[in-house]
C-alpha cells in the first residue's frame, strides 16, 4: 500500500505588510500564504509552475476554497503552514491547509479546488494533462464540505466600483485570487470591521477578471442576523467573475 501523501510544511512571519489596523493578519495576507506554500508543494511533487507552463503550456487556477478561522494571528507572530493533495479528479485537484500557531493551536484550517488551465486558449483541460507522481493514499480533508453551494439570501446590492489594474495582476495575467479577498473586504468600513470579526470564508472563482475590466460589488445582508454575508462581484458585461459567503460574528469587547 502506498505511503500518503506527504504533507509540506512551512514556517511564516506575521510582518507589517501583511496586518490590518487591528495588527491582525489580513485573509488576504493569509491567501497569498497559502499560494505560496501550494506553489511551493506542487514544484516538490514535480508539478510546479515552471514545469507546467514550458512543458505543457498550463498554469494552475484556483477555482474554489473555504477557510474556517479560529484566530487570526497578530503583528510579529510566526505561524506554521501545513498543506496537501487529494486524489486527482477529472478536472479538478483538491488541497487542504491547516494553520497552526507557535503552541501547536490551530488557528485556521482551508478546503480548496484547483484546475489546470490552457494559457494559449484559456481552456479547461483534465488533470490527465499532467504527470502526477506522488502517491495515491489520500489523507482525511481538513474541512468535509462541498464546495460552491450558496447563492444569496436577498437581493444583492451596489457596495462599489473598481477597476482591475496593473498592481491588481497576477503571472497568469488575471485577477489575483488574494486580490478579490482585499476587494470583499472594501465592502465593508473600517468601523463594520472592528465590530464584527470573520468566522468563516468561501468564495467561488467564477470568470477571469482581466486588466481593464471595472468589476461592480455587490454585497447582500439580507441573513446578517444569522451572520451570514454574502458578496459577488460583476464585470462590465454583467458576467459574475465571483461569489463569496461569509460567516461573520461580533468581535469581544476590549
Amino acid at each position: 500500500m502506498a505511503d500518503p501523501v506527504p504533507v509540506y510544511e512551512k514556517q511564516y512571519h506575521v510582518g507589517l505588510g501583511d496586518v490590518d489596523f487591528q495588527k491582525k493578519l489580513k485573509i488576504s495576507a493569509l491567501f497569498n500564504f497559502f499560494q505560496d506554500i501550494a506553489s511551493l508543494h506542487a514544484e516538490d511533487l514535480g508539478v510546479g509552475i515552471d514545469r507546467l507552463m514550458n512543458g505543457y503550456g498550463v498554469t494552475w487556477v484556483l477555482t474554489r476554497i473555504r477557510v474556517d478561522i479560529n484566530r487570526m494571528p497578530h503583528l510579529g507572530e510566526d505561524i506554521i503552514i501545513e498543506t496537501w493533495p487529494q486524489l486527482p479528479k477529472r478536472l479538478e485537484f483538491d488541497r487542504d491547509f491547516k494553520v497552526r500557531d507557535s503552541s501547536d493551536n490551530i488557528l485556521a484550517l482551508a478546503a480548496s479546488t484547483w484546475i489546470i488551465l490552457d494559457i494559449g486558449t484559456r481552456e479547461l483541460k483534465k488533470t490527465e494533462a499532467i504527470p502526477i507522481n506522488y502517491p495515491f493514499n489520500p489523507r482525511s480533508r481538513a474541512i468535509d464540505c462541498r464546495l460552491g453551494r450558496f447563492r444569496a439570501s436577498g437581493t444583492p446590492e451596489v457596495a462599489y466600483q473598481k477597476v482591475i489594474g496593473y498592481s491588481d495582476i497576477d503571472i497568469n495575467e488575471h485577477l489575483n485570487n488574494s486580490k478579490y479577498i482585499d476587494f470583499i473586504m472594501d465592502c465593508f468600513s473600517l468601523e463594520e470591521h472592528g465590530q464584527h470579526g470573520i468566522k468563516t470564508l468561501e468564495i467561488s472563482y467564477l470568470n477571469e477578471a482581466l486588466p481593464g475590466d471595472r468589476l461592480t460589488l455587490y454585497k447582500d445582508l439580507t441573513a446578517s442576523d444569522t451572520g451570514l454575508v454574502y458578496v459577488e462581484g460583476c464585470n462590465q458585461n454583467n458576467i459574475k467573475s465571483f461569489k463569496a459567503q461569509l460567516t461573520i460574528q461580533p468581535r469581544p469587547e476590549s
